[in-house]
């Protein structure tokens, strides 16, 4: 009498197990957001470029929305690369930050000073008050670039704290 259980059991489970594959297939294939309402930018499809009178391989910037210099809201992706930072300096608004990856080295002050910068690691938030001089990116001796998501108002301006020098520092 079990035999005869287990061998209904099975014939029940079987046509549900062999229809599986195909229900699966057809519902990844009808799952895809529609571009009018929800847009998505996998990361092989963002555009990594560097800013005017900076190294290779020290800092890219990738635009999510907007862009800095217009105004309204922004949302950009920079990515430090190690061995380089900021120079001191400032924005008229405040900018909201998360670290998305790697590790990002942040301070405040006017003064240029690597050491005092502290770790900022995937995951933090760290928010820029405007007006007041700060600066960031990756220490010489990091492993990976930090990618940071950076949002706020613009239009922006950058106001280096040390007039004449360049926006960013070699370590």
């Amino acid at each position: 009498m079990e035999t005869l259980i287990a061998t209904r059991r099975e014939l029940l489970i079987a046509p549900l197990l062999a229809a599986m594959p195909t229900v699966l297939a057809a519902g990844a294939a009808v799952a895809a957001p529609d571009p009018s309402m929800t847009i998505v930018k996998l990361p092989a499809q963002l555009s990594w470029t560097a800013p005017p009178d900076v190294p290779a391989n020290s800092v890219e910037n990738a635009p999510l929305w907007s862009k800095p210099s217009a105004p309204g809201l922004y949302y950009y992706l920079v990515k430090w690369h190690p061995g380089y930072m900021s120079a001191p300096h400032w924005y008229e608004e405040d900018r909201y930050c998360v670290v998305v990856s790697g590790t990002w080295w942040v301070t405040s002050g006017a003064k240029f000073d690597p050491d005092s910068t502290v770790p900022a690691p995937a995951g933090t938030f760290v928010r820029r008050v405007a007006r007041t001089p700060h600066y960031d990116g990756v220490r010489k001796d990091g492993t990976e670039p930090a990618i940071i998501a950076i949002c706020g108002m613009g239009p922006i301006t950058f106001h280096n704290a040390e007039p004449g020098t360049p926006g960013w520092r070699k370590l």
